[in-house]
This record gives structure tokens, sequence and C-alpha cells, in this order.
């Protein structure tokens, strides 16, 4: 059971990832525009062969968002779907894609995820309590409204350093490791264009030095807000094969969720990934050591540790020990986020884990310039949503 590896990535599209925006504002709808129209070019495909899309939250209205898409790009879709998973919905769009094709329900399906700025409104509107109080709802009823914000248990940063100090109760805590890790990454990042902190290496001294935010957590563990966006294009075996570039096969999936919030977590210090990368890896009949990328979601460098612990690829407890025993550059042995990840080109808002969709397609299309992966066939590729609350993972093959 599960998907039999027959729909690909064929085209993508991304936004530079720019700290301070100076380009022209867009409406989120304008930006879902250009996003398809870009990564169709790329695919060598038109619009009238979309008969899909997958989106996320747009600005422009809360409700009816697939349909508000389709009619502004003026081109009817036999399958839309709206996805709300946080940092993980772009891979968990990825399946979700993949899924409706070989259930023959659409043949082509646009993925996008716009990030950049949109004009301002004239009229100012009441001020948003989800980000005054740095939640996602303090909605009457709800259990984060009179449970948590009252006593402060607020936001990410609390919650993941959360986390890495549970962690450090259980297992120990490397603080060298964990910067070294944020130094590997920002190598490869410092060889992307697109990527915020490009020709921007750091050391191990700088992360350490860096400001304290949430403690054990410095500010160069922690992803910075920009601006970005982008769009990949999933299409049938029949028309992928006539694209572009080499496919990028879906091959295998995995989606787990388990709470909202820390504060009803059984085991902090084993994470969603755990599950959902076992149902991707055993879907797509790969063994972890055939992999020869792993693009990781990275909000902090916790998540990437317990990442890398969860899914397979070290020890449980043994993570600082991998990270600071390998090269995990984009000239390494074992290459993670060879784009620089999110710490190295920063976070899109919602568009954030695109980065590393776009990424595994780019690396096995053999796409990536200077940051390329020789012989790269197998890329295993992780979202997450909310504070380790809902996870996902997909394979891509190159064959």
């Amino acid at each position: 059971m599960g998907l039999d590896g027959s729909s690909a990535i064929v085209g993508y599209a991304e936004f530079p990832h720019e700290r301070k925006y100076t380009g022209p504002k867009q409406f989120t709808l304008e930006q879902w525009a250009e996003l398809t129209r870009l990564s169709l070019e790329d695919a060598g495909l038109g619009l009238k062969d979309v008969d899909g899309i997958i989106c996320t939250d747009i600005r422009e209205t809360g409700g009816f968002t697939p349909a508000t898409i389709v009619e502004y790009l003026g081109q009817p879709v036999n399958y839309a779907e709206k996805v709300d998973l946080g940092g993980a919905s772009p891979v968990s769009a990825v399946w979700r894609a993949a899924a409706a094709i070989e259930m023959g329900v659409a043949n082509v399906v646009i993925c996008a995820m716009p990030a950049r700025p949109i004009p301002s409104n004239p009229v100012k509107g009441p001020v948003d309590p989800r980000r005054f109080f740095q939640s996602s709802s303090p909605n009457w009823g709800s259990p984060q409204a009179e449970f948590e914000i009252p006593y402060g248990n607020l936001a990410q940063n609390c919650g993941y350093a959360m986390i890495a100090n549970r962690y450090a109760s259980e297992f120990g805590y490397d603080p060298e490791a964990m910067a070294k890790l944020v130094v590997d990454q920002r190598k490869s990042g410092a060889l992307n264009p697109l990527a915020a902190f490009y020709q921007k290496e750091v050391s191990v001294e700088d992360v350490l030095s860096s400001k304290m935010i949430a403690d054990p957590l410095h500010m160069l563990e922690i992803v910075m807000p920009v601006a970005g966006g982008a769009a990949i294009v999933v299409a049938n075996a029949d028309i992928a094969k006539r694209c572009n570039h080499r496919p990028a096969w879906i091959k295998g999936f995995g989606e787990h969720l388990t709470m909202k919030t820390p504060t009803y977590a059984k085991d902090l210090c084993h994470s969603p990934v755990g599950p959902a990368s076992t149902q991707a890896f055993e879907m797509a009949n790969i063994k972890r050591s055939e992999v020869n990328a792993a693009q990781i979601y990275d909000c902090y460098s916790i998540t990437v540790l317990l990442t890398l612990e969860d899914a397979g690829f070290c020890e449980k407890g043994k993570g600082a020990d991998f990270i600071k025993n390998t090269d995990l550059s984009c000239s390494g042995s074992f290459p993670v986020n060879s784009h620089g990840g999110q710490l190295g080109m920063g976070q899109a808002g919602g568009a954030g884990g695109m980065t590393q969709v776009v990424e595994a397609a780019q690396q096995i299309m053999g796409r990536a310039e200077q940051r390329q992966i020789p012989n790269c066939d197998t890329v295993y590729v992780s979202g997450t949503g909310g504070i380790m609350s809902e996870q996902s993972a997909v394979i891509l093959q190159g064959a």
C-alpha cells in the first residue's frame, strides 16, 4: 500500500530569500500566479496542462482559498487542496500531489507558497491576537488560550528551548556540536545565490558568541525571517518524461501528528518524524544507507539533531557525535541541507519548508551548480510544523 513512484517533480521556481525586500509588493494571488508561470516554464509546460493545485493560506481570503486561486489563474482544475500543517505543509503537499496523480484525479499539480510582503492596507484593522500573544489560537475554547497563554508558555523560541533542555537532561547537550551544524549549513548556504546569507560563512565561535535567545539556543541557531516563496510542478510519468529536466520521482512518504503544543507531548525527545520517516523508507523500499543527501527542516538547530536521530540516520542520543564527526556541508560525506537550509537561506514564512523540497529536486536534476552533490540519486526530505508537533517525510529518486 502506498505510492508506486510514477509521479515526479518536474520543475520549480524560487524567489530570492531577502532580509530586506525592496522589490515591488504584490498581493499573494499575484505571487501565486508568478510562481506558477515560472515553475511551468522551468518544466516546459503551460498553464493549460495544469489540472490540480495545492495551497496554504493566502492573505486575500480566510476561506475558499483554492477556488480563489483557481479563479485568479483562470485555469479550472479537477483537484484542489489546502494544507494546514505549518512548516510541514510543503513536504506534505508533495505526497498529496503524487497521490492525486496516481489515482488519476490529476495529471499536473502546482504546489505554490508565496511569502513576499503584500501592499499595505490603508485602513488599519484590529491587532491580530495570535501575533500579540505569539500563539496559534487565542480563541474562546482553545486549550492553548486557557492553559498556556496565561502562564507564558508561548511562541516557538520557548518551545524549542524546552525541547533542547529536556534532551540535555536525558542525553546531554554539546553546544559545540550544535554550532558545528550551523557552520556546515552556512558553508553550503554561502554557495547559494538565493540565500539570505550568500557568501557569509560563520565559525563555531561566531555561533556560540551570538546572543542567547532562549537558553540553550543562540541567535545563529534560529532561523531569520525573510521574504521569499517557491513552487514546484508535479506530473505523471508520461508528462514527466517529456519535460525539460531529469524527473525527481516521488517514491515514498510518511506523515505523523501527535499534538499541537509541547505541553501535551508524551516525550519531547522522540518526535513525530520518526514514524513518518519509517513509513517513507518502507514505502520507497529504500535503506538509510542509500540516501545521498538529507534536506531536513531546520527552524532550529535542535530540530535537525532530533530529525537525524528519529529518522534513523544515527542512534538516539548520538546525534551530537554524528554531527561532530561528519561533514554535513554540500561537499561532505553526508550532505544535510546542501542549499544552506533555512538557517542559511532564511525562513520565508510558510514557504520555509519548500526550500528543502526545491533543493532535493534540484540536486536530483543535477542543477545545483557549485553545490551539486556527485551522483545524487536518492534524497530524504522532512517537514516540521508547530513545535515538533506535525512532521512529514518524502523520499525522492532520480530513477
